[in-house]
């Protein structure tokens, strides 16, 4: 798997963002796609629309790496029992 290849460099990456406390612009960006539902006879209103949210899959992939180390953490110590 290619997690396996680049998961050293992207810890170290991950934890020199964390450290430095920077956060890039880039992964606060997103793209939002605007989308008519069908059927519907007025466009005019808000709900006749769906929304979809492209977030940067490096925020993605980042989000997921800190999750799993508070998830590690919360199990190992019992903070939720």
């Amino acid at each position: 798997m290619v997690i396996l290849v680049i998961i050293k460099d992207l810890a170290e990456i991950a934890s020199y963002y964390f450290i430095n406390r920077i956060l890039l612009k880039s992964l606060k960006e997103f793209i939002i796609a605007v989308l008519r539902k069908e059927g519907k006879i007025n466009y005019s209103f808000p709900g006749s629309y769906k929304l979809i949210i492209f977030k940067n899959m490096l925020a993605k992939v980042l989000e997921k790496y800190v999750v799993n180390i508070i998830l590690k953490i919360v199990e190992e110590y019992g903070l939720l029992f």
